[in-house]
């Protein structure tokens, strides 16, 4: 699905407003096992309280889970609406907001960083980041789309 400069600036930057990344390492034990391993943990998310831009994030990207939340199981509490996505997904979504995002943009690149050697040994189509950010902006400047 090919989203509009528009609508990836945009995401960039409800993500940087109401986002948030998680990639990190943590050692895991199997039951019964004495030996850890390696695992990481990749996650992005959006969150707040407007469902409707939730919804519309989801059905931009075509990709990810939305979940609801209520804090406390009290009423003075809104419900909080959450679209996330992991792994695979989560570099995906960092490839199309990381020319836009300013404030995340370390964590963003985390992601990718993490991905890329993995997918050049396998010789996946690898985007060349920073020329697809220059022709990104450089379309923006020009179309102002």
């Amino acid at each position: 699905m090919e989203i509009s400069i528009v609508n990836a600036a945009y995401i960039a930057g409800l993500f940087d407003g109401e986002g948030n990344v998680m990639c990190k390492q943590y050692m895991r034990k199997k039951k019964g096992s004495k030996k850890a391993y390696k695992v990481w943990y990749i996650r992005c998310e959006v969150a707040m309280i407007d469902e409707f831009t939730i919804k519309w994030l989801k059905d931009v990207l075509g990709f990810g889970w939305v979940a609801e939340k209520r804090y406390n199981n009290k009423p003075k509490y809104k419900k909080q609406w959450r679209w996330c996505c992991g792994y695979r997904d989560a570099l995906t979504f960092a490839k199309i907001i990381w020319p836009y995002v300013q404030v995340k943009l370390h964590k963003i690149e985390k992601i990718i960083d993490h991905y890329e050697p993995r997918a050049q040994e396998l010789g996946d189509n690898v985007v060349d980041l920073e020329t697809e950010r220059q022709v990104r902006r450089f379309n923006w400047d020009i179309h102002g789309s």
